[in-house]
């Protein structure tokens, strides 16, 4: 194969010249005095926040910072647009312990301290309260999301185990995306943005805001490439990894009265997403098995308020996702008679000290070729009843009942249908018997099919809170994760169809399973249940706000020792499957969250620190041969720390300045992948208001001071410099 060609340019000048130009356009009106002055900014605190911010992801509660039980990061949807963020999970890099990277096809992964690299299953993720994650497979599929940038208002990031408030899901913590209300949103807007890569994003919205039917209507179009190429020895070679996704989104509010509304949300989703056929398929792919997403969601939330002091809600939803995958495989002659014979497929024949897969070795006949699929479709749906009371300023109680069942539908991972049921109470009462104290105990009880068995998930807390701008909390929670309906139950195989050439015509409709299949019949753990996963976990921290002079400085610090126990740990392949709750994990460590605020300027800066400790806890791994195998061990240990770095964090500032314009740099790092991950954005953005319209045009730029892939050889980008250009406007 012919390399791909490499452009390099030095990322230190970027750098300078990105500063110097923020710095230069600062001092436009010194250097030119008799050209028509700037417009003045306003250089007092005015319409600063002083207040605490308040914070409702954590126990359901709307809580100052000052007196919820636990450290939860707020970013808003201002601060992700400023800084030219492209993508959702992007937004991540500033949240303090949380690391992004990619696995197979460009496929994003975030995690808060490890233990996740394919499977995102420890993560609760909502968007205005709806569970985003995939019913049957319990994992993320951040590039389909139906999040536009523009539409988000904030999101809040707990850290720690949140099972208390939502369940076996938050097992290391809850994202809540929260998206603008459709009365903030109403006329036209528009933005367009082309970028390397061939980065291509298309996004409308209009709506309209007459007090009781508030309504928005919005359409989004992503289109990319991925990674440049990916590595076979030393040749390089084009990636088929990147997505084309469309969604149509349908928000509203109808308000019936100043105390009873009505919010609705729906969305379709319809799209692509590229796969190679070097990285997924199963049973040697001759095509790229390219996956088509048809997802689907509704979600409606009834508001009641019987009076200041005491309201509630019901919420219901229905959710749907579906891919389509469908490939040609081809197998040998010799791999025709292993499944004719019973020997599998991937099993080794060793000869020494080397091995060989006999299976895949020709014996001079014709080849197999047919046709698979590995479609699926799995449907969520939620109702959830919640109340709360606010009994006096000094005591508050939020407690409510929810129910879920997933119906999952796949001829390749579960050999037909099925469906799980989760029923759950939960509830957390604030109470603050003095100024400087508040108390919160909260629990979730939960029973899953899954299991069959009933969980509870609780936490309690102490806030002593000085000055009111200060607080210390000490924090106690524990919480379980269940395993989700494909690791507990699953019947994993592709049916051959269209098998040629005729002489195997005795293989049409031949499933090919997992006992089909397996490499090492002596580690296979298929058919073995699994239990629930477990943390305790210990939190001091300390949130201060501090004015200045002329600006606020807002610091939280996060302390934590968490033990985790029976974790599920191992392979998830057609030719390996050997997960079971073997590993257990002891981590410590420390974060940091800052930010300074000026009238015109504000500074961000997040850094964690992890120290984690990983060990075999299982059953002894025996071999084909009798003996303990402790490197499957070690690697079962090792699986759950790919994801884990020792040292994170970003700085990120954005600066106004003169004539409509506004700069903003950030910079985003994590340690202890292959490489370290080191990046630096910059964004210039015109902003030009006019009576009838305000119009923006921005350019922006990701260098990427580490040229080496931090986490797969196969992630790879062939210009360390990538610029993207975006215009918006909005009557």
């Amino acid at each position: 194969m012919k390399p791909v060609a490499k452009r390099r340019v030095q990322g230190s000048q970027w750098l300078v010249a990105s500063v110097s130009l923020a710095f230069t356009l600062t001092h436009i009106p010194q250097a030119f005095g008799t050209s028509a002055p700037a417009p003045e900014f306003n250089s007092g605190l005015d319409g600063m926040l002083l207040e605490i911010p308040e914070v409702l992801t954590t126990t359901r509660l709307r809580q100052p910072k000052t007196r919820v039980p636990g450290s939860t990061t707020v970013i808003e949807g201002e601060l992700i647009r400023n800084l030219g963020i492209r993508n959702l999970y992007e937004v991540f890099r500033l949240v303090p312990g949380m690391v992004v990277n990619f696995v197979g096809n460009h496929q994003p992964v975030t995690t808060y301290h490890g233990t996740v690299h394919y499977e995102q299953r420890r993560m609760q993720v909502l968007v205005d309260g709806r569970t985003a994650h995939r019913a049957n497979l319990s994992d993320m599929d951040w590039e389909t999301m139906p999040v536009p940038l523009e539409l988000i208002e904030r999101i809040e990031v707990a850290r720690g185990p949140n099972s208390a408030a939502y369940g076996i899901n938050a097992f290391l913590g809850t994202i809540n995306i929260i998206t603008r209300d459709p009365a903030d949103t109403a006329n036209l807007e528009a933005t367009v943005t082309r970028g390397s890569r061939r980065n291509m994003r298309t996004f409308a919205a209009t709506g309209n805001a007459d007090g009781q039917y508030d309504w928005r209507l919005s359409y989004e179009s992503r289109k990319f490439d991925g990674f440049d190429y990916q590595v076979s020895g030393p040749d390089e070679f084009p990636f088929n990894d990147g997505h084309d996704v469309q969604s149509f989104l349908y928000d509203s509010r109808v308000t019936f009265s100043p105390d009873t509304n009505l919010q609705l949300h729906a969305g379709v989703v319809d799209g692509s997403k590229y796969q190679d056929k070097h990285k997924t398929g199963e049973l040697n792919p001759q095509n790229n098995p390219d996956m088509d997403v048809r997802d689907f969601y509704l979600q409606g939330r009834l508001n009641f308020n019987t009076s200041e002091s005491h309201f509630f809600h019901i919420q219901a939803s229905v959710e749907n996702f579906d891919r389509r995958q469908q490939y040609t495989v081809r197998l040998p002659d010799s791999a025709v008679d292993c499944l004719k014979n019973g020997t599998p497929l991937y099993q080794y024949t060793y000869f020494g000290n080397s091995r060989e897969r006999l299976c895949f070795v020709s014996q001079g006949g014709p080849d197999l070729t047919a046709d698979v699929t590995a479609d699926s479709e799995d449907t969520r749906m939620e109702l959830e009843l919640q109340n709360t009371l606010l009994v006096s300023e000094q005591l508050k109680l939020v407690s409510g009942a929810g129910f879920r069942k997933d119906v999952f539908r796949s001829e390749t991972y579960f050999n037909g249908r099925g469906s799980d049921y989760q029923s759950r109470l939960f509830g957390n009462l604030e109470y603050s018997p003095w100024q400087w104290l508040t108390l919160n105990a909260g629990g979730n009880w939960e029973r899953t099919s899954t299991t069959g068995e009933s969980y509870f998930s609780p936490r309690v807390a102490s806030n002593f809170i000085f000055n009111q701008n200060h607080a210390l909390r000490l924090v106690f929670s524990q919480a379980v994760r269940t395993p989700d309906s494909f690791e507990q139950k699953p019947d994993w195989g592709y049916t051959l169809r269209n098998v040629s050439p005729g002489t195997y015509s005795d293989l049409e409709g031949f499933r090919v399973d997992i006992p089909a299949a397996v490499e090492d019949p002596a580690l296979l753990t298929l058919g073995e249940p699994l239990e629930e996963e477990t943390i305790t976990s210990r939190e001091i921290s300390y949130f201060g706000q501090f004015p200045l002079n002329r600006a606020l400085l807002s610091l939280e610090v996060r302390g934590f020792k968490d033990e985790l126990r029976d974790m599920v740990s191992g392979v998830i392949q057609l030719k390996k499957w050997t997960i079971d709750n073997n590993v257990a994990v002891d981590q410590k460590g420390f974060e940091v969250e800052a930010r300074l605020d000026y009238p015109a300027t504000s500074f961000r800066a997040s850094y964690g620190y992890l120290d984690q400790d990983t060990r075999y806890v299982g059953e002894p791994i025996i071999d084909s041969n009798g003996d303990r195998n402790l490197r499957e061990e070690n690697y079962a240990a090792g699986l759950l720390t790919r994801m884990s770095v020792r040292h994170s964090g970003s700085l990120a500032v954005v600066q106004d300045l003169p004539y409509g314009l506004r700069w903003s740099g950030a910079f985003y790092w994590a340690d202890e992948f292959r490489t370290q991950f080191e990046r630096f954005d910059t964004r210039i953005a015109k902003q030009i208001i006019q009576p009838r319209y305000t119009a923006e045009i921005a350019f922006s730029m990701q260098h990427y001071l580490n040229r080496e892939p931090e986490l797969s050889s196969d992630n790879n980008i062939e210009d360390q410099n990538q610029f993207f250009v975006e215009a918006g406007l909005r009557f």
